[in-house]
């Protein structure tokens, strides 16, 4: 993120407890640390509605509202876009929405908030092949070692 700009925040009490309470049940954050990131991804949330964060394999995440991961969206608008380059772009949002079922509004929220975190997305989605790519091969030993008749 670049270098920290101290700042003097008061809370509420309530909010204050809930603050402390999130830090102990999360070794190795800090209040800092954790009102950072959430106030991080509010001002993400409030800049891309459509948009809210929560914890997964490969960590913390950008995901749709009522849809999957930023990430698993833009795969498949790129898979879409290197199958079929001829298509223009509402073309490509209407086939990821018909093969996926994800409504075509959120396929565009989505890309606008890649456009936005492209190299964070990017880097989500290196993490992601690779969890995939260690899960397939572990599955392969299994088959190896008891496989299926």
């Amino acid at each position: 993120m670049g270098s920290t700009a101290p700042r003097s925040v008061r809370f509420d009490a309530r909010v204050s407890a809930r603050l402390s309470s999130y830090v102990a049940r999360h070794p190795g954050s800090s209040a800092s640390s954790v009102t950072n990131r959430l106030v991080d991804e509010a001002l993400r949330m409030d800049e891309h509605p459509g948009v809210y964060f929560c914890d997964g394999q490969t960590g913390r995440r950008a995901r749709l509202v009522g849809g999957p991961d930023v990430q698993d969206v833009i795969r498949a608008v790129r898979a879409t876009r290197e199958a079929e380059p001829e298509l223009d772009s509402a073309s490509v949002v209407r086939l990821v929405a018909a093969n996926t079922g994800v409504p075509a509004r959120l396929i565009e929220v989505a890309v606008r908030y890649w456009s936005a975190y492209p190299d964070e997305i990017d880097t989500w989605i290196i993490q992601a092949n690779k969890f995939e790519d260690e899960a397939f091969a572990a599955w392969q030993r299994q088959q190896r070692l008891l496989p299926a008749r």
